[in-house]
């Protein structure tokens, strides 16, 4: 059998930008635009083989970043998509919501805070009117703010909206979905390799990953019996406007990962492609570590 051909093969070292990546500094919540170098959502490379044909999807934080790598790929593989965004990233919902319709698909953008219980309900509404029902919820959308004062610096402003965004915002939209949901349904949550290894000046955000593998774990458990999974995946460093928007230092991000490098956006989504998909019946209550190589449990 001949050898595969090189030249069609990545490299997982040098396929994208390696440290030291340009320094770099953005207001809250950041922009693709102003990105140096711009990240790469899977635009040009991602192929679909109608995995998620005809299902129903709901994706928070899907304006940028990760969520808009996964609403891109959940379009290419067939699925229609109501997706969240904050009302002053209107601008970069508009390009996911191209990119969907681009590929086919139904795309609803939704200005929504999750960290307020009814525009959670309110979410879950419009996408059973939009779409019929939920097949899939992915709960993506999350806040952090570098903090490398110490526990001092966090203030409890800062506090509640990390809890109320990474975790107040998945429990309401997961306990309103699960409704909706037929059996054969997926919840798919986004944790972090902060929640195994935590950060010291990312103290509040990790606790919070580290909560969203514990809600895996027993949600999966809890809903088994309905045929409904629930499944995570836990990103290494990926290179998402949240990155200069709260990092004090970019030119070293990802530098530790044993590829060298921090992950395109692209590279998360297959996760979530496959975690979704009717191949990965057998699979719940699972987190898919995609860390570029750093050793999780």
């Amino acid at each position: 059998m001949p050898a595969p051909d090189a030249h069609h093969v990545p490299d997982p070292v040098t396929r994208h930008p390696q440290p030291p990546l340009p320094d770099q500094e953005q207001e809250h919540p950041g922009s693709t635009e102003e990105m140096d170098p711009r990240p790469d959502h899977g635009e040009d490379s991602y192929r679909g083989h109608e995995m998620l044909l005809d299902r129903a999807a709901v994706v928070t934080g899907g304006d940028s970043g990760i969520g808009r790598a996964v609403c891109l790929a959940f379009a290419r593989e067939g699925a229609d998509i109501v997706f969240t965004h904050l009302s002053e990233e209107a601008d970069e919902a508009a390009e996911t919501a191209r990119l969907i319709r681009e590929a086919g698909r139904k795309a609803v953008a939704v200005a929504c805070d999750i960290r307020e219980e009814e525009q959670c309900a309110a979410l879950i509404d419009r996408a059973v009117s939009e779409l019929g029902r939920v097949d899939i919820l992915v709960n993506n959308a999350a806040y952090q703010m570098s903090q490398p004062d110490g526990i001092e610096a966090i203030t409890t402003q800062q506090f509640d909206r990390v809890m109320k965004t990474n975790l107040y915002g998945m429990f309401w939209l997961t306990r309103k979905a699960l409704s909706h949901m037929p059996r054969g349904g997926s919840v798919i949550n986004t944790s972090s390799v902060q929640g195994y290894q935590p950060s010291p000046h990312l103290l509040d955000y990790a606790m919070t990953k580290s909560a969203i593998i514990s809600f895996t774990h027993g949600l999966a458990q809890m809903v088994a019996q309905r045929g409904i999974r629930v499944n995570a995946v836990a990103p290494g460093p990926v290179w998402t406007p949240l990155i200069p928007a709260t990092m004090p230092d970019t030119t070293k991000f990802g530098e530790k990962a044993p590829l060298g490098r921090p992950a395109q956006p692209a590279e998360m989504a297959p996760a979530y492609v496959f975690l979704a998909s009717p191949q990965a019946s057998y699979i719940t209550g699972e987190i898919v570590n995609a860390t570029g190589g750093t050793p999780l449990p």
